[in-house]
């Protein structure tokens, strides 16, 4: 099974604005960061602000953010709303067409659990978790939990 770009771009962005903690992000700052196409990415977080992952504000100073806690933002709930077909082959049984090759057989009812099985892993996988395992095939490109922005020191004045 591959996934589609558009939910590779779908969990990029969620992981982008997650490592933001609350600020506001732009389309334009997530492709920089991605070297991905703004008008893709335009595309994918109208469709996770409809599905509700994200908060989306127009206009200059726009930009979007998460609109719950990473920590409750599953993979597998991403992935629902991101791919559009899960089905492992074509099947004249889906049809209701009799099999060409057979007639009934049990490859349908196999290839579903299979997608179930596969949810399930991603089920128990958020944002969160995503962010906070290391990248066995290189440096990350995000880290959980985002450094804080350093904050000046006060200047203690003469001593």
């Amino acid at each position: 099974m591959r996934l589609t770009k558009f939910s590779d771009y779908a969990i990029r962005v969620l992981l982008f604005a997650a490592n933001r903690r609350g600020e506001r992000c732009t389309i334009e700052e997530a492709a920089r960061a991605y070297s991905i196409s703004e008008a893709h990415l335009r595309k994918v977080v109208r469709e996770l602000s409809h599905a509700g992952f994200l908060v989306g504000t127009k206009g200059r100073t726009g930009g979007f953010s998460l609109a719950r806690d990473p920590a409750e933002i599953r993979i597998g709930d991403i992935l629902r709303v991101t791919e559009s077909d899960f089905a492992l082959f074509e099947c004249q049984c889906t049809t209701g067409d009799p099999c060409l090759l057979r007639g009934p057989c049990s490859l349908p009812a196999a290839a579903a659990k299979a997608v179930r099985a596969f949810l399930a892993v991603f089920d128990e996988m958020t944002l969160v978790d995503v962010l906070r395992e290391p990248n066995p095939l290189g440096p990350p490109h995000l880290a959980w939990p985002p450094a804080l922005p350093a904050v000046a020191q006060a200047n203690p004045g003469p001593t």
